[in-house]
This record gives C-alpha cells, sequence and structure tokens, in this order.
C-alpha cells in the first residue's frame, strides 16, 4: 500500500474522471477545457448534482435557486461579527459554515430532495460567509448578496462593495468552473467519509473545509503570490529562482500529486492571468509568473498546478491573499455536495484497515513500580 493511499482505489464515483499521464479532468464525463470555454458555473453545479447539464428551463431553475439562496442568518452574521479579527479567514469560514445548520430547519432531513435543497443554500451561502469575511474584519458593512447577478458577479460585488466588470466577472467564473471538483482529493474525501456515517450535510462540508485548510491542500496559491510579491520585478525572476534551486527549496505552484503533464486547468488560468492583470495595469504579475514557468519547466521539468496562475488573477482583482483558499471553498463546495448527494445515495460505511507497524502483540503487563 503506498504512502497517503496513493493510487488507492477508495470507492467508485460517476462524478469526476482525471488520468494524470494524459492530462485529462473531467466533470461526469465533459472534458474540463469544455466546460471552462462553454458552461457557467451555475450551469456546471447542475451538471455535479444532477449528472447532465441541464436544458433551459432546469438552467433557468437551479440558477434562481441559486441566487434566491444567498442570504444567511443574521445571527451568523452576527457570530461573524463577534469573531476575533486577526484569525486566518478559514477559521472564520469554518466556523460560520458549521453554524449554518443551527438555523436550516431541514439541516436533519435526509431525503435525497432535502439534501439537494442543502447542496443549493451550501454553495449559495457559502459565497456571501467568505465574500464577507474581509468586510467584516475591517470593520466595514456586509454586503447583502444581490439575486440578479450571476454566483461569479455576486461574490465580487459582496467582496469589493461594487459591481464587477465583465472581465473580472468572467475570470471569476472561469476559476469557480475549473475548483469545482477534483475526484477523491483531501478534502473531498474528508467529506465522503463523514457522509458515510449518515452525519448530515452541513457537517460532511465542514469536515471538507478542515481538510482544506491544511497546507498540504490548501493554501498553495497564497505562497505562489508571496513570492511574486517578493521578487516584485520582472528583472530579478531569474536570480530569485536559481537562489530557491541552489537553497533546495520547493517552487510554490509547480507539480501535482496526480499529474505527470501540466495540469489541464493550468492552461485557462494562464490565459486568464494574462488578460487580468492587463485589463489593471499590474501586467507584471503575469510577465514574472510566465518567466518563472519557464525556467522551471526547463531546468527541472515542472508544469505549473491549478494554483501558480490563479495566485495573479485573484491579486489583480482585489481579493486579500489569505483569502484565496476560502474562495478555493466557494467553488468546491459544490463538488463537496455532489459526492455527498452521491455517497447518500448508495451508502456504506467508509472504515478502511491499517497496516499495523507496532510492537508484537504478545508484550506482558508489567506493574508501575517494576516499570
Amino acid at each position: 500500500m503506498g504512502a497517503g493511499l496513493e493510487d488507492v482505489i477508495a470507492g467508485e464515483s460517476g462524478i469526476c474522471f482525471i488520468d494524470g499521464d494524459k492530462g485529462i479532468l473531467a466533470y461526469r464525463g465533459y472534458n474540463i477545457h469544455e466546460l471552462a470555454t462553454n458552461s457557467t458555473f451555475e450551469e456546471t453545479c447542475h451538471l455535479l448534482w444532477f449528472g447532465k447539464l441541464p436544458k433551459k428551463d432546469e438552467l433557468d431553475d437551479t440558477s434562481k435557486k441559486l441566487a434566491g439562496s444567498r442570504q444567511i442568518s443574521g445571527q451568523v452574521i452576527d457570530l461573524m461579527r463577534a469573531f476575533p479579527k486577526d484569525v486566518p479567514p478559514m477559521h472564520t469560514y469554518r466556523s460560520a459554515f458549521s453554524a449554518l445548520a443551527l438555523y436550516d430547519k431541514e439541516a436533519e432531513e435526509m431525503s435525497p430532495e432535502a439534501n439537494v435543497r442543502k447542496a443549493i443554500r451550501a454553495t449559495a451561502q457559502t459565497a456571501t460567509i467568505v465574500a464577507n469575511i474581509d468586510r467584516l474584519r475591517k470593520g466595514k458593512d456586509f454586503v447583502q448578496p444581490r439575486t440578479d447577478l450571476t454566483h461569479a458577479a455576486n461574490f465580487a460585488y459582496m467582496l469589493n462593495g461594487e459591481l464587477p466588470n465583465s472581465t473580472i466577472a468572467k475570470a471569476l467564473d472561469i476559476a469557480l468552473i475549473l475548483h469545482a471538483d477534483h475526484e477523491l482529493n483531501a478534502s473531498t474525501f474528508a467529506c465522503r467519509v463523514t457522509a458515510a456515517t449518515l452525519s448530515d450535510l452541513y457537517s460532511a462540508v465542514t469536515s471538507g473545509i478542515g481538510a482544506l485548510k491544511g497546507p498540504l491542500h490548501g493554501g498553495a496559491n497564497e505562497a505562489v503570490m508571496r513570492m511574486l510579491l517578493k521578487i516584485d520585478d520582472p528583472a530579478r525572476v531569474d536570480d530569485f529562482i536559481h537562489d530557491i534551486f541552489a537553497k533546495k527549496q520547493k517552487t510554490a505552484g509547480f507539480g501535482h500529486r496526480v499529474y505527470t503533464t501540466e495540469d489541464p486547468r493550468a492552461t485557462h488560468l494562464r490565459r486568464m492571468s494574462k488578460e487580468a492583470t492587463e485589463r489593471v495595469g499590474q501586467a507584471k504579475w503575469f510577465q514574472m509568473s510566465a518567466r518563472i514557468e519557464e525556467i522551471v519547466k526547463a531546468e527541472k521539468k515542472l508544469n505549473p498546478n491549478v494554483d501558480f496562475y490563479s495566485a495573479s488573477t485573484y491579486y489583480v482583482i482585489g481579493m486579500p491573499i489569505d483569502l484565496f483558499t476560502p474562495f478555493f471553498g466557494v467553488s468546491r463546495v459544490s463538488g463537496w455536495t455532489a459526492h455527498i448527494l452521491e455517497q447518500y445515495s448508495n451508502n456504506r460505511l467508509i472504515r478502511p484497515r491499517a497496516e499495523y507497524t507496532g510492537p508484537v502483540p504478545e508484550l506482558k503487563w508489567i506493574p508501575i513500580d517494576q516499570r
């Protein structure tokens, strides 16, 4: 058995397909390139939850339900206001999301229909929580969600308190699609383990948030942006990266546990980074990123992953660096809930075994005064 369950098949799923050698990622049979080029986040949510692309009336219904579920209870808003202002946003996200269950009358209702409704609410309200975390810690007003905007545009509106331009709204929409699911990654597996006990959907998603908080899962794009800020000037890239090589340190945003070729999500984020940074007159962040990629690919034979170009994209649209990982949750909650629904539909308790490596189990008891 591989360490960390590497390459171990832990269950069956019809949601996400990955071929790491060929660089293929697909949701419900649709290649991520097809979805990033043609779909919207709302349509992708419908695909993940219901297993097929929606017809127009179905998409309108799902979009309307998502938009109508964005409001969170005043008690949760008051709770968020009461949180310490200096804690990492993932703490606030985890605690505020868990609190949603206290004010959902269907929290313990386990029918398939109720769980779908909760999946929609979880996805809609995660965006409201995350977008307002930075505002509340800075003493700004809580921005109530709007129902006349797309999921991506509404998130940007709540984050910055103003309507986003079309470039930002589209970039966020594509980013949400790209991050929506990724098979049995650590957070999704955590969700399924909790759901398999027949615990409620809010508990299962909270398990996923807890796993995402760990730096080996979420947070890589935060490290990328901090690296770019340290470099600051395209002329300094070569010396900075070669210094990292000399110290035998890892370059943030490169390599992936699954992909041996380019992460297919990076293909779209590279283009998004170029467009977004140029749009706001901060092209240097993309220029530096492109040069780093060139050096690392040539000298270390490593490809950028989903985190590398997302860093500069999020930064120039006004997202605080420590909100990058919570924003990952804004997207991934759609995939988490799809997996939770799938787990409930054909459930068996997930209870693996461990390969024992301790002492021979024949030790004799020694009285405490003789040890």
